[in-house]
């Protein structure tokens, strides 16, 4: 195999690495027209959970009286672990949800702009309450992050 075909096979396989990466943690943006919203809401309920651990986790180390160095290492990877799970709900809401699923009202539909508004207002809410468990480690974070995902998905019309 001469170098450039060395190059060219080199260069494709990490194009299609970068495609299947970035297929893990999104959806398309084309628009496919190929959703799965019940996916979703369980990608959400997941990294709600996995926060959740990672809180009660580095609650628990804190409250050592004496850390040792491999406390210290098992912290910060909790923490680290909260922090990207707070990151993936962030992106699931606004590349999925946000950009993709919800649409504004027609105009002068007035029941359309009160439940669209409901909806943004709720997204917004998770957002927040994502960047408060990166900012926190406390259990009132994630029940608020539960509270609002379950009314969005009361609020969420089935497509």
């Amino acid at each position: 195999m001469n170098r450039l075909t060395t190059i060219r096979s080199l260069f494709a396989a990490a194009s299609l690495s970068v495609a299947a990466v970035s297929a893990s943690f999104g959806h398309c943006q084309i628009p496919c027209g190929i959703y799965d919203d019940d996916a979703r809401f369980k990608s959400l309920a997941e990294h709600i959970t996995t926060i959740e651990k990672s809180i009660a986790l580095i609650t628990e180390l804190s409250a050592k009286s004496k850390l040792t160095a491999a406390d210290h290492n098992q912290m910060v990877r909790w923490v680290a672990n909260k922090e990207a799970h707070a990151d993936e709900l962030a992106e699931i809401v606004t590349k999925y949800f946000l950009q993709q699923r919800i649409k504004p009202a027609a105009e002068g539909d007035a029941a359309g702009e009160r439940e669209y508004l409901t909806q943004v207002s709720l997204l917004h809410k998770l957002l927040v309450g994502a960047m408060k468990c990166k900012q926190q480690a406390n259990a009132e974070t994630t029940a608020a992050l539960k509270k609002h995902l379950a009314a969005f998905q009361k609020a969420y019309p089935a497509k």
